[in-house]
């Protein structure tokens, strides 16, 4: 449960700050305090572990007895002390000019009537001293251009820096998105896990996610909140795409509210909320960091039409079938369109759209350029198995999204040793890159919805307000 907001805190010193404090910082191995520490020492920055109990050093920097003692700049604290000491921490960190912290602790408003006291009272010294809380109940954040590992989990160094920014409810969501992120060689600018989002929410967070230059795409997770308005409102404001993932299509309420303090409500109610302010909605973990991709790495499709172009006929009916069960829709491309294709390729095996070419061909790339030039066409979505003597077309493809102003696609298969130096050439060129004709139309799909979404907005003269559902129900109810 959403406490309190501080509007007035800036972000900047959580995900940016010049220093940071490990706040229970320990020299025993498998403690949050050990942990925490041994993620946060990479960070390019002063590094303070803090411990009245401490003595020498820890990672080659030397215990402090208080945050109060440090000499020297710090923005955040990591704080790795049980529940019941957050609040007096606080107040030594609102003491130190400390403007952010983390909080691993469970034990608050997840945990019934004490911990919501315990929060409440934790959230009233945060707001007296303009602290931002990431938390509680959290694992925390990482941020890997800055080498900011603010967490304690095994492997954050191991996850790379990209563009898309994670914000999830849950911790342990975040990492399992941020470690898939980094098996799909794509990486992260952020990874976040709100916890119980005592003062800093879904909301704060993608408005400060907009403004981040690391960022071309926002993925929510989310299982529920009681400030939904709030959060659609933030969508709708974001210029940077945001594709949300809500979780709890059936009964897990009782669950999810021993969790992070989540509450549920009505699942259809918030993916009609997020498709009325604009922002798709998306059933996997997968399909989040795909239509990131796809948003992200692309200019923003003018309509849902998409035209494809396949080297083999089997994966483009699969693609073409999942298209417009996803939302896509594929037009009739026009006469110019099919004479040119004609020209290239006589004969060739269906020229209309799809366009199914047989295999790959060194002509294959004036294929995919007709199709992408053509004028009812807002997204091109292409299919190729590898062939090793063929390759991609990279010189082609290099520049043509921008060229056309249209988001360009690519999917393919065949064995990894043998692409992996082309499909590296493909995503230096930008062109997102897909496994499977399902997760590339998915994602396709995706584009067209976010299409759709932001055209009816305009067509209706901005988003209407998603005020209840048929039985007066809002969204932000608190049930």
């Amino acid at each position: 449960m959403e406490f309190g907001l501080c509007p007035s805190v800036t972000l900047q010193q959580l995900f940016d700050p010049s220093g940071v404090a490990v706040v229970g910082a320990s020299d025993t191995e498998g403690k949050i305090g050990y942990e925490a520490m041994a993620n946060a020492v990479a960070f390019d920055g002063p590094v303070y572990p803090v411990n009245p109990s401490g003595e020498g050093e820890l990672f080659g920097r030397e215990f402090v007895a208080s945050v109060t003692e440090i000499d020297g700049d710090v923005d955040l604290a990591l704080c790795c002390v049980p529940g019941p000491a957050v609040p007096d921490v606080l107040e030594e960190c609102g003491e130190a000019g400390i403007g952010a912290a983390v909080i691993y602790a469970s034990g608050f408003a997840e945990a019934g009537e004490k911990g919501e006291e315990l929060q409440e009272a934790t959230v009233a010294v945060a707001d007296e001293h303009d602290i931002s809380l990431l938390g509680p109940n959290t694992s925390g954040f990482i941020v890997p251009a800055l080498d900011l590992r603010c967490s304690f989990a095994s492997g954050a160094e191991e996850i790379p820096a990209g563009n898309i920014a994670v914000v999830a409810q849950s911790g342990g969501v975040g990492l399992v998105l941020a470690f898939q992120a980094r098996r799909q060689g794509r990486g992260v600018s952020a990874e976040v896990g709100l916890g119980n989002r005592a003062n800093v929410g879904f909301a704060e967070a993608i408005e400060y996610f907009d403004g981040d230059e690391k960022t071309d795409a926002i993925v929510l997770h989310i299982e529920g909140t009681d400030d939904g308005r709030r959060v659609l409102e933030a969508c709708r404001a974001s210029d940077t795409p945001v594709i949300a993932y809500k979780v709890g299509q059936s009964d897990v309420g009782d669950f999810a509210e021993s969790h992070t303090g989540a509450l549920t409500g009505d699942h259809e109610l918030y993916t009609a909320g997020f498709a009325q302010y604009g922002a798709p909605t998306v059933d996997a973990t997968d399909d989040l960091l795909d239509a990131a991709a796809a948003l992200g790495n692309s200019p923003e499709p003018d309509g849902p039409n998409v035209g494809v172009v396949t080297a083999q006929a089997g994966p483009g009916i699969i693609i073409t079938d999942r298209i417009q069960r996803a939302g896509g829709r594929l037009p009739e491309l026009t006469a110019d369109t099919q004479e040119t294709i004609d020209e290239i390729l006589p004969g060739i095996t269906y020229a209309d759209n799809p366009v199914d070419t047989g295999r790959p061909m060194p002509a294959f790339g004036d294929i995919v350029t007709a199709v992408a030039e053509d004028e009812r066409v807002d997204i091109v979505l292409v299919y190729e198995l590898f062939e090793a003597s063929i390759g991609y077309p990279i010189e082609t493809l290099d520049g043509l999204a921008e060229r056309v102003g249209k988001p360009v696609l690519f999917a393919s298969e065949g064995i990894e040793e043998d692409l992996a130096e082309e499909r590296a050439k493909l995503e230096a060129a930008g062109i997102p890159y897909f496994p499977t004709p399902e997760r590339a139309a998915d994602a396709a799909g995706a584009l067209a919805r976010y299409a759709k979404l932001h055209d009816d907005a305009v067509a209706d003269g901005g988003i209407a307000a998603l005020d209840a559902d048929a039985d007066g129900r809002e969204v932000s109810r608190d049930e």
